[in-house]
């Protein structure tokens, strides 16, 4: 059972044969339909994100704000078989409406994250498709372009101080790559990509899981630097993440 969510808004939406809706946050926007996530809807306002993920993803000049518009796409072997559907479970279950609330959780918590505007699936007998359309951070950099470009100059301390904030909160992402941590020019951090991540109590088990995961891409993402120039700097995140961890911050 989802709790109920006073600025939450919902509307159904079909295409052709399929059915289904819009969950939409309508303080920011009055109404939504289905071909908001089509980028051709939206013409020359939409041009496609060029770096990291899967492709799937452009910026959107939109009427209520600079957005990402963000189709789900499966990676892997999976993607042999499909490569935008997904099993059907329940409205409630589709990436997008999980990921949308997931959101607004960690936002409600403060936390350093892009506000959802909507959340769309399409169903089709036992599949379905999703897409979700959320603010876009002005100025940021990935953790990855700026440890390319800046090696040891990166924020890796405030990385590592970010990253353990959201543990504390109970965040277990299900992607922590370098791509998912932006900063801005005067290091301001946020978290993206949200997609099956939980929320849970806070254990060692799955902070490490996050924590393998991230040093795992910046060793894949090193370019020309060493393996262990990129190790010596994950030491500098792990330190300052393990201080700011023990001092419950």
């Amino acid at each position: 059972m989802v709790a109920f969510d006073a600025t939450e808004a919902l509307t159904p939406c079909r295409e052709g044969r399929g059915q289904g809706a819009i969950l939409f946050d309508h303080e920011y926007l009055r109404q939504a339909e289905a071909a908001m996530f089509s980028p051709p809807w939206w013409g020359d306002k939409a041009r496609p994100v060029g770096a990291g993920g899967r492709g799937g993803a452009w910026f959107v000049n939109a009427p209520f704000g600079q957005c990402v518009l963000r189709h789900y796409l499966r990676g892997g072997l999976a993607a042999r078989i499909s490569h935008a559907h997904y099993l059907w479970h329940g409205a409630n279950r589709t990436r997008s409406f999980a990921e949308f609330r997931l959101m607004r959780k960690l936002i409600a918590q403060k936390l350093p994250v892009p506000r959802p505007v909507a959340a769309f699936y399409m169903r089709d007998g036992l599949r379905y498709r999703a897409a979700l359309l959320m603010e876009r951070l002005d100025d940021v950099r990935s953790l990855a372009d700026r440890a390319l470009v800046a090696g040891r100059g990166a924020p890796w301390e405030e990385a590592g101080r970010l990253i353990a904030r959201f543990h504390r909160a109970g965040l277990d992402h299900a992607d922590l790559n370098a791509h998912n941590i932006l900063f801005d020019a005067n290091g301001r951090g946020w978290l993206i990509d949200f997609d099956r991540g939980v929320l849970r109590i806070p254990a060692t088990r799955w902070r490490e899981r996050n924590l393998k995961r991230l040093l795992r891409s910046l060793l894949k993402l090193r370019g020309e630097r060493s393996r262990e120039d990129v190790e010596k700097d994950f030491a500098r995140l792990r330190r300052a993440y393990d201080l700011a961890w023990n001092r419950g911050v």
